[in-house]
């Protein structure tokens, strides 16, 4: 394991995608330990991807883009706006409220930083906020992208875990909402400590009925996608492929944001995104092999039990690693890296599947805001014209939310566990 871990780790120091870094340290490991085992390497790889699951990942990548491109932005803020636009900070509450809705039609944090930050970041510099507060509130917020349903990275997870991906989006949905109302309070405080502005907002029938009108249709999305599946009607696949077809309709009759010229190109990179996403998890296949072989989960079970560590307290042990873990290792990896490591060891004592996808999805989010790896870091910086150590330090304060909602779903599994048992049963 040591071979195998130090040969991950100086391939990816050296550039090798992270992909293939694992597919190179996985065949090293063979050839020196188990070469009759190598005829397998290629049924193996090919095991990895074979799943029914993730045929619904390229459909939520198609729907998210297909969204994010349909003029959602602006009506979302424009909603968002009649609800906390006149209290103190009300673009930076704005600003939060519009990324914990747009994380529940996206499912992308990255797409979340990328939409919200065009129009709110320059909003907010002219309103006489920091530019690095501004910036790093959007950084922050954007967390929410992966954690509310329906959850790209939640969906890869349920692959990784063999888990009910309507249980796992439900079992996620209170820690979104969390960080959202702790991320609103922390505004609120900085607001009034620094007298940020309210807004002037046009709250005439007319003006209520127009917002509300326009953003129903957005808002009907994550109804529809999480519903169908909690509801037993559809298959997250099912559901994917109808929440997409919706957000064509949606684009192009409805906001008519989205042209028909755009639809190759973003056809074109959903393809791309769900290409990368599968070739890591064909090669992670490779290493969970290779795990199963080395014994690494009962080890670290027997670790766990000789160290008399309650579930509390191994969850919150595994909970600063994938913190750890975040800061170098982009999402889709590190989820299917440190799935078949803990979840085994940490079922023996007791965890549940769901708890603990809410642990991990939530923790690998604070990674999105962290350099040197930061996605959302670097889209805000790219955003603002600010460097990524600047944004950084913006968005510190709002992330008290985020290790705040993670130490809470650490101790209290009923955060995570007690709606997927009262919608979809025990």
């Amino acid at each position: 394991m040591l071979l195998l871990i130090c040969s991950l780790v100086l391939f990816m120091l050296i550039g090798v995608p992270i992909a293939y870094s694992m597919g190179l340290s996985g065949m090293l490991y063979f050839f020196l330990y188990q070469p009759d085992l190598i005829a397998v390497l290629p049924a193996r790889v090919y095991a990895g991807m074979n799943s029914s699951v993730m045929l619904s990942l390229p459909l939520f990548i198609v729907m998210g883009h297909l969204m994010n491109h349909g003029g959602l932005t602006a009506r979302l803020i424009d909603f968002c706006m009649m609800f906390v636009g006149r209290l103190r900070g009300g673009l930076g509450l704005v600003s939060v409220m519009t990324s914990m809705v747009f994380g529940g039609i996206s499912g992308s944090s990255v797409s979340d930083a990328a939409s919200i930050g065009q129009v709110m970041i320059p909003a907010m510099q002219k309103k006489g906020y920091p530019v690095r507060t501004a910036t790093g509130l959007i950084a922050a917020s954007s967390t929410m992208g992966m954690i509310i349903p329906p959850s790209i990275p939640m969906v890869i997870y349920a692959f990784a875990a063999s888990e009910s991906v309507g249980r796992l989006f439900l079992g996620s949905l209170i820690a979104g909402v969390l960080v959202g109302v702790f991320m609103m309070g922390i505004v609120l405080f900085l607001a009034h400590k620094h007298n940020y502005p309210c807004e002037t907002v046009d709250l005439s029938p007319r003006e209520i009925m127009r917002c509300s009108l326009e953003g129903v249709p957005a808002l009907l999305m994550p109804l529809i996608v999480v519903g169908s599946v909690v509801t037993g009607v559809a298959t997250a696949t099912e559901s994917a492929a109808v929440g997409a077809l919706y957000a064509l309709v949606v684009g192009l009759f409805v906001y008519r944001g989205l042209k028909i010229k755009d639809l190759p190109k973003l056809f074109g990179d959903a393809i791309l995104s769900s290409a990368n996403v599968m070739i890591i998890i064909a090669f992670s296949g490779v290493f969970t092999w290779i795990l199963a072989l080395e014994h690494v989960t009962q080890v670290i079970g027997l670790l766990f039990v000789e160290l008399q560590l309650g579930p509390q307290t191994a969850l919150l042990a595994v909970a600063v690693v994938i913190l750890l873990i975040g800061f170098f290792v982009d999402v889709s990896p590190a989820i299917l890296l440190l799935t078949p490591v803990f979840l085994p060891a940490l079922k023996l004592l007791g965890v549940s599947p769901i708890q603990f996808g809410a642990v991990l999805i939530s923790g690998l989010a604070v990674g999105l805001v962290t350099p040197p790896v930061g996605m959302c870091l670097n889209v805000c910086a790219s955003v603002s014209g600010e460097s990524i150590l600047t944004v950084f330090r913006g968005a510190l304060p709002f992330l008290l939310a985020n290790f705040l909602v993670l130490v809470l779903l650490s101790l209290f599994p009923f955060l995570s566990v007690w709606l997927p048992s009262l919608l979809m049963g025990s």
